[in-house]
């Protein structure tokens, strides 16, 4: 049956904005594991920077419909490529459903969360939804000290991504906060294959078809759930 959770409000949206880059709509809607896509640029680590009872942001407790006082088990960490942090992420599940069906989310430490999302039939995956961060949102604090000199030399604006993963009725949402390291190293690689291609006689549509074709999938792809399930009426219309 499909998810009953639906992680789209007026900020976060299944359409990434049309101001966003095209790595970044790649990224945004990139179905899968986010850490197996980051092996493909290198070394992933992920280092834990907060686990405990909080209370959930106030957009996380309208998705997951709870009260907004209700406890919640947070899971932050960072995911960073050979050394450089590429990813906030930051978790959260009802804290009875922490002890109950995701208590496994409590016994992690340092292996990705994935290793528990993929590789179970029972977990159903919502449509993936985007924002650009402001500065008054939590997530963007959570980020920010992450970035190479701190809050003073984070942008405006971050790009992030979230969906609901649902094992059993129980939730647990997952958001994902990509950094600037992130797209700097995109387009340092966008470069050295442009220079690569005008050396060798490699015609531009090349390139962009490579680029657009990572992982096998275009960059429109929406394809987000953990396992296969049902989709409705309306989700077929769209």
């Amino acid at each position: 049956m499909p998810i009953r959770f639906d992680p789209a409000d007026a900020h976060w949206r299944v359409a990434p904005l049309a101001t966003f880059s095209a790595a970044q709509k790649d990224w945004l809607t990139r179905g899968g594991s986010l850490t197996a896509h980051l092996r493909a640029l290198g070394a992933v680590a992920v280092r834990v920077t907060r686990e405990a009872v909080a209370l959930p942001w106030p957009d996380e407790a309208a998705a997951l419909g709870l009260a907004p006082r209700a406890p919640v088990w947070v899971r932050e960490v960072v995911l960073s490529v050979d050394g450089v942090p590429f990813v906030a992420a930051h978790s959260v599940t009802p804290r009875a459903a922490s002890v109950g069906i995701w208590q496994a989310t409590r016994r992690l430490r340092t292996r990705p969360l994935a290793e528990l999302l993929y590789s179970d039939s029972s977990v159903a995956r919502s449509s993936l939804v985007s924002r650009r961060v402001g500065q008054r949102h939590p997530l963007y604090r959570l980020a920010a000290h992450q970035i190479d000199g701190g809050d003073r030399h984070a942008p405006h604006a971050l790009v992030a991504r979230r969906s609901v993963f649902e094992r059993h009725g129980a939730p647990l949402m997952v958001t994902e906060c990509m950094l600037p390291a992130l797209w700097e190293h995109l387009r340092a690689l966008d470069a050295a294959a442009r220079a690569h291609a005008a050396a060798s006689g490699t015609g531009a549509a090349h390139i962009a078809h490579a680029r657009v074709r990572e992982h096998g999938r275009p960059l429109d792809h929406t394809a987000s759930r953990a396992h296969s399930v049902p989709r409705s009426a309306d989700e077929r219309s769209r």
